[in-house]
């Protein structure tokens, strides 16, 4: 059985040099501005989250673990997928195509992305469910035009090394010579680049003040049942 474990992902600039279960995973919350990785094409359209991780992998107790699962099926059938190919290993942002993350609301979906190493997703449409569950993961999901995406798609195939950038704050992704407008709901994009995506990091980081009010509480549920006594 896939053993998982949860965590709030590295933010703000990335440059990816392996999948992320190889990797120590911060616990601190922080901002997202941007994201800069080499990247990965798998431009194909209705990629349900069955196929991004089969639903074999979803009776784990945590998420860790699930990385190396991800797109196993697609990957024992093509021999040559690309989460196959030495060339786009260590790849930190996903080029996909239509209706990216469709089919059923399995957080694993995203889950396992992240834990492949994948910290940024440009789409030309995604799955509402999915974009959620990207976003609550400090995952950055823009969506950009068919034509764009394939222009760095070519950029990336030609040179798997080339590094991309995914800028929130002016809403482009650029490679190279190549810059291309992407498309991020204001909700989203603000939770992203204030922080606010990660609800368990601001929890825990006023730890100390959520003790005290517990505390008090105890406090007072205790002076209650004394008092009904």
């Amino acid at each position: 059985m896939t053993a998982c474990r949860l965590y709030a992902p590295q933010i703000t600039q990335i440059t990816k040099s392996g999948p992320s279960d190889k990797s120590p995973l911060p616990m601190a919350a922080s901002e997202i501005r941007s994201v800069t990785a080499t990247a990965i094409p798998l431009l194909l359209d209705d990629i349900d989250t069955d196929r991004i991780i089969p639903a074999r992998f979803l009776r784990c107790v945590t998420f860790d673990g699930l990385g190396e699962h991800a797109f196993e099926d697609d990957r024992l059938q093509d021999p040559g997928h690309p989460f196959d190919q030495p060339r786009f290993q260590g790849a930190g942002i996903l080029l996909a195509g239509r209706n990216f993350g469709c089919g059923s609301s399995r957080e694993h979906a995203p889950q396992s992305l992240m834990r492949w190493g994948i910290r940024a997703i440009i789409a030309e449409s995604f799955a509402e469910i999915f974009f959620g569950n990207c976003n609550s993961l400090g995952i950055p999901a823009v969506k950009a035009s068919r034509s764009d995406i394939e222009k760095l798609a070519a950029v990336i195939e030609q040179d798997p090394t080339a590094q991309l950038t995914v800028d929130l704050t002016s809403l482009t992704a650029s490679v190279g010579s190549i810059s291309i407008p992407v498309a991020l709901a204001d909700s989203a994009r603000d939770a992203l680049v204030t922080g606010q995506w990660d609800y368990l990091g601001r929890l825990l980081s006023r730890s100390e003040e959520h003790t005290s009010e517990l505390q008090s509480l105890a406090y007072l549920v205790c002076r209650l049942l004394l008092e009904k006594k």
